[in-house]
């Protein structure tokens, strides 16, 4: 049998191609009328292309974005291996690609109503909701999880558990997908080359996140000072650091209270000594990362200067430039929430506020 239909290519908007094709499955003639649509003002659409082999038999349903409803995805610093093979866009789970496709189809999303956070099917929902409840809440910080693989491996950074271990160098991690990530460091493989400097990655994400040195993209503002930031952990970080108080990690050693794990791990290492960067040229080793490329630049010339436009002075990283530059610029954005006094970074601002608390300096 003849389809009447065969390879008609019209436009909808979402809401209506869900109806349509419903009505077009019901059809028993398989004609135009079938897929009859009033369409939306102002509402977004898609060129629609039913084949019908048969009525009897099945339909075959492409649907190509319009290109004006195409948007740029939102900037972050995670791989997105799942694509919509329909407008293109990547996702980090498959579990959002399913929840954006039916922006495609018409289909009916189960909302958070908490957060807003959207989800394909009910039994999603429901295991999101133990976010928002105490099932799963870590009794250290307060942090809530939909499940108990999440809480266990999150409760690792109070604990200091760190059961994956590098069989190169030795280097612990609380996860395995870390320790994967860390192994790409010894085997030396940097595929992803960026095209306006000599500077080359192991993983695309980085390259993605460099990239913004370049741009000069900051993505993520701070919903309290609107300063911006190229990723998002620079962001969180910032804020707890800038715009929170509390200093829930403490070091078993002298008692001093850190504010994140980060922090508290770098701290320990002025009593224990460990100063696990070492250099490939001499045997300098150094408790921090950034020490150690400073280190490499001075020394064995090897990295990248960052030279102010200004004066011309030089800088082994790219953050104490951009601390540099403030002082041209007399820009202060850190204003203490105690009293009127604004500072150039961060870091000034939190030796400033110890004056306000009982934290005792060391």
């Amino acid at each position: 049998m003849t389809c009447a239909l065969s390879q008609k290519t019209r436009s909808y908007c979402s809401s209506h191609f869900h109806q349509i094709f419903s009505n077009l499955k019901n059809s028993s003639t398989g004609t135009e009328s079938a897929q009859c649509c009033v369409f939306c003002t102002g509402q977004s659409s898609f060129n629609v292309q039913i084949v019908c082999y048969s009525v009897e038999s099945f339909y075959e349903v492409k649907i190509e974005a319009d290109s004006n409803d195409i948007t740029e995805h939102p900037h972050d610093d995670k791989p997105r291996p799942y694509l919509c093979t329909v407008c293109e866009k990547r996702f980090t789970t498959k579990g959002y690609l399913n929840v954006h496709k039916l922006k495609h189809t018409g289909g009916k999303l189960c909302s958070c109503t908490q957060c807003g956070k959207r989800f394909t099917n009910q039994r999603y929902l429901m295991i999101h909701m133990n976010v928002h409840s105490s099932k799963y809440k870590c009794t250290e910080c307060g942090k809530c999880f939909n499940n108990s693989q999440h809480l266990a491996v999150h409760r690792r950074i109070h604990s200091g558990e760190k059961p994956f271990a590098c069989t190169v160098c030795g280097k612990r991690f609380t996860q395995s997908s870390h320790l994967s990530y860390h192994s790409n460091i010894h085997s030396g493989e940097k595929p992803y080359k960026c095209h306006l400097c000599d500077k080359a990655f192991s993983e695309s994400v980085h390259l993605n996140t460099h990239m913004r040195v370049h741009t000069g993209d900051k993505p993520y503002k701070c919903s309290l000072c609107n300063k911006g930031f190229s990723q998002s952990s620079n962001l969180l970080t910032h804020k707890r650091h800038v715009h929170s108080n509390r200093r829930p990690y403490d070091c078993r050693y002298c008692g001093k209270l850190f504010k994140s794990s980060q922090d508290l791990k770098l701290h320990v290492r002025i009593h224990t000594g460990a100063k696990p960067y070492s250099c490939r040229h001499c045997s300098d080793r150094f408790t921090q990362l950034g020490h150690l490329k400073s280190h490499l630049l001075k020394s064995h010339n090897e990295g990248t200067w960052f030279i102010c436009d200004i004066c011309q002075k030089k800088f082994s990283r790219s953050g104490h430039l951009k601390m540099h530059l403030l002082h041209h610029q007399g820009v202060k954005p850190y204003v203490c929430s105690e009293c009127p006094k604004s500072f150039y970074t961060g870091y000034e601002l939190r030796s400033h506020q110890l004056m306000h608390s009982d934290v005792k300096h060391f």
